[in-house]
C-alpha cells in the first residue's frame, strides 16, 4: 500500500489536502481530507514538515507537520506577493524560497532547526514583460530552484521569457541578479530541473510547450536542443505542465494540458529524443509525481479532477494502470 495526499483548490469544490491509497491492482481510494488547509497547489516537503502554497491574491505558506494522528499546523505566513505557485528548499533545508506568480517575486525565508519559518522574508522583484499581451503583460515567477551549491536561486519567469540567477549572501539575503538564459520570445517558460550529476538544465516553456536542454555554468544557461511535447500533428491549444526527470537521468517526463498527455523523453548526452505520447487519463494535467520505488507515475488533472495511475515499463514508458479517481478541485500531489 502506498499513501500519497492530493492538493485541491478550493474554487474547483475542493475541500482541502486529501490522503489517497493506492492498493497494489492501482485501486485508489480517498480518505478524510484535512479541511484545515483550503487551497494547496503546490508544496515542498522536508521530512515530516511540508510546506503548501495558497493561491490567494494575499500569497502564503502553510506549514504543516505530518504526526501519527494526522497533520497539524506549525504555522501560515505571508508570502510577500500574490499568486504563490511554487516552493524549493536548498540542500541542506535552511532555507525556503517561494515564487509569486502575479507580483513576478521571489520570497525568500530562514528555517529553524524545526523547519519552521522565522523573520519576515526577503524579496527579489523580477520586471519585464513578454509579446503575449494575456499572459506576458508583466514577470510571473513561475518555478524557483536552488543551485547544487546553495549559492543561488534559479527564477523561471513566465511573463518576461527569462531565467533568472540570483546569487545569495547569508541567510535570506540577495546579493545579485543576473539573467542566466533569454528564452525565446513568447514561450513562457514554466518549470526548471537540474540534472542529478551533470551540468545541464531542462526547461519546460508553458506557452510553446517545448522542452529545452541547457548546458549549465557560472551562473548561465546556454541552450543546446529544444523540443516539443506534443505531436507534430496536434492542431488544438495545448500548454506545457509539468517537469519531471528520473532518478539516474535518462528519462523525462513532461505534460501536455489541451493535448491531455504525457510526453516521454530519453535523455541521451546532450539531447532528448521521443519515445512515446501517451494519454494522461483525464483532461488538463497540471502535476504528475515519479514513485520509482513503486514503479509509478502519478497525475492529477485539474479540470475534471481526475487522478490517473501509469506504471513504468523498464524502458522508461508508460502503461494505465487500474482507472483512477475523481477528487473535486485536484491539482497537486504530494509523496
Amino acid at each position: 500500500m502506498l499513501t500519497l495526499h492530493l492538493g485541491t483548490y478550493e474554487k474547483s469544490g475542493g475541500r482541502g489536502l486529501v490522503p489517497l491509497t493506492i492498493a497494489a491492482d492501482g485501486g485508489i481510494t480517498c480518505g478524510d481530507p484535512f479541511a484545515g488547509l483550503a487551497n494547496a497547489s503546490f508544496g515542498v516537503r522536508r521530512k515530516d514538515i511540508v510546506y503548501l502554497v495558497d493561491e490567494r491574491d494575499e500569497g502564503a505558506i502553510t506549514v504543516l507537520r505530518e504526526a501519527d494522528e494526522g497533520w497539524e499546523r506549525v504555522a501560515g505566513l505571508r508570502t510577500g506577493g500574490s499568486a504563490p505557485c511554487y516552493a524549493a528548499l536548498d540542500r541542506d533545508g535552511t532555507r525556503l524560497a517561494v515564487a509569486n506568480y502575479a507580483t513576478g517575486s521571489v520570497a525568500l525565508f530562514v528555517l529553524d532547526a524545526d523547519g519552521k519559518p522565522h523573520g519576515h522574508p526577503a524579496l527579489f522583484q523580477a520586471q519585464g514583460n513578454g509579446p503575449n499581451e494575456e499572459r506576458q503583460e508583466g514577470p510571473h515567477a513561475h518555478c524557483v530552484r536552488f543551485s547544487h551549491g546553495n549559492e543561488a536561486i534559479y527564477l523561471v519567469d513566465l511573463g518576461a521569457d527569462q531565467v533568472l540567477c540570483l546569487k545569495l549572501g547569508r541567510g535570506a539575503v540577495f546579493a545579485d541578479a543576473l539573467t542566466a538564459w533569454r528564452a525565446p520570445p513568447g514561450t513562457g517558460p514554466r518549470h526548471l530541473l537540474f540534472h542529478p550529476r551533470r551540468t545541464l538544465a531542462l526547461v519546460l516553456s508553458e506557452l510553446a510547450a517545448t522542452v529545452t536542454v541547457l548546458e549549465a555554468g557560472d551562473g548561465k544557461l546556454r541552450p543546446l536542443q529544444s523540443i516539443s511535447t506534443q505531436p507534430a500533428d496536434f492542431k488544438g491549444d495545448n500548454l506545457g505542465g509539468h517537469l519531471d526527470l528520473n532518478a539516474d537521468g535518462t528519462r523525462v517526463y513532461a505534460s501536455n494540458r489541451g493535448h491531455d498527455s504525457i510526453a516521454v523523453f530519453a535523455l541521451e548526452a546532450n539531447r532528448l529524443e521521443l519515445i512515446q505520447h501517451v494519454s494522461s487519463g483525464g483532461a488538463h494535467p497540471r502535476h504528475f509525481v515519479l514513485l520509482e520505488d513503486h514503479g509509478l507515475l502519478a497525475v492529477a488533472h485539474e479540470k475534471d479532477g481526475r487522478v490517473a495511475l501509469f506504471e513504468i515499463a523498464a524502458n522508461g514508458t508508460l502503461a494505465p494502470k487500474g482507472e483512477g479517481i475523481t477528487v473535486q478541485g485536484a491539482c497537486f500531489l504530494l509523496r
